[in-house]
């Protein structure tokens, strides 16, 4: 055969095997969908999705500050949304390309951090308290408890600066979202001189040492712990009495996507209150999704770790977005935990 004729006719295979579908790039946390829910989009709206995911708020904004990351949809906890707005990095919501917004929990349809959901759209949301093995006695049930030397090298705390130094602050009786040096310096002496019982900070990773046994106690997002405990029956979980962080994770669109209209579309899709409840069935986590909620099982709408009761979730605290100056400071004490 002529080296010119199968050349091209190789060239017309490669043409032909090329998906030429829309493609939409989300960036999502990770054991934050159902198996079944990009599939259904893909095949529904005859596109193609790119889906990664991250383990913190710091690894997604290293990408989304550079202004050409490449992603349409990410996924940032609510107090990420004023920061990430006023550094120009998110599209403002079309609501008439939102029909599904009136399925959301009426708690989180004006939410302080976005009164007019103008920038997000609440997805689902947890806390951070303490997962333990049943063999640990007494029971932790407060953040203090996390400094028992019993538990030395058995401990893992979260990889997290926002929520190790909260613990330390809660510990001291001060707010998650405290601003003064002084006492944020009392939190990193504590956090320092926990750090000899602690095997290491980690996140979503630590649920297999969980579930081994080889980790005995960890600060963990309630959504993640409830993945443990499924695994492992031994385990429980405590929201501290002290007092604990709430979390919204919120869908949005980036200012860099040119793929407004198809973003768009996936928020919509994910608010219908059945992809919602296959996400919480698959990945036990909790839905801001009043609608969704409505259709799980009593066992799952009932669940104390992934909704705490009344009297429980009244004790905790959304994180607010912290001054710059204050951020710098956090992130310098982290530093010096992670060094000492």
């Amino acid at each position: 055969m002529n080296r010119r004729i199968f050349l091209m006719g190789l060239s017309a295979l490669a043409g032909c095997s090329r998906d030429t579908r829309p493609r939409l790039n989300v960036y999502n946390w990770s054991s934050y969908i159902a198996p079944e829910t990009v599939p259904r989009f893909e095949a529904e709206f005859g596109v193609q999705v790119r889906y990664a995911t991250y383990e913190s708020n710091e690894e997604m904004l290293a990408k989304a500050l550079t202004g050409n990351s490449g992603w349409d949809v990410v996924f940032p906890t609510h107090n990420r949304l004023a920061p990430m707005r006023e550094n120009g990095l998110l599209a403002r919501l079309n609501h008439q390309w939102l029909t599904g917004l009136d399925n959301l929990d009426p708690r989180f349809r004006a939410p302080a951090w976005d009164p007019e959901l103008a920038w997000g759209v609440p997805y689902m949301w947890n806390a951070t308290g303490i997962v333990y093995h049943r063999s640990v006695q007494p029971p932790p049930g407060r953040w203090a408890d996390l400094w028992n030397p019993a538990l030395k090298g058995r401990l893992t705390m979260l990889d997290d600066p926002e929520d190790v130094l909260g613990a330390c602050l809660k510990k001291l009786g001060r707010s998650f979202s405290a601003t003064d040096a002084n006492e944020l310096r009392a939190a990193e002496r504590e956090a320092i001189a926990q750090k000899p019982l602690v095997r290491a900070y980690l996140n979503a990773e630590v649920r297999d040492q969980l579930v081994s046994g080889d980790v005995l106690a960890a600060q963990l997002w309630s959504t993640t712990a409830q993945q443990a405990i499924d695994a492992e029956p031994r385990l429980a979980f405590a929201y501290p009495a002290e007092g604990f962080p709430l979390y919204c994770d919120c869908a949005v669109i980036l200012r860099e996507s040119r793929r407004a209209r198809l973003a768009h579309e996936f928020l919509n899709y994910l608010l219908r209150p059945d992809v919602s409840a296959r996400i919480v069935q698959a990945t036990k986590t909790a839905t801001a999704n009043r609608a969704a909620w409505s259709l799980l099982p009593e066992a799952v709408r009932t669940n104390p770790v992934l909704y705490p009761p009344a009297d429980v979730y009244a004790r905790g605290e959304w994180p607010q977005t912290l001054p710059p100056g204050t951020q710098r400071l956090r992130d310098r004490i982290w530093t010096e935990i992670k060094s000492a």
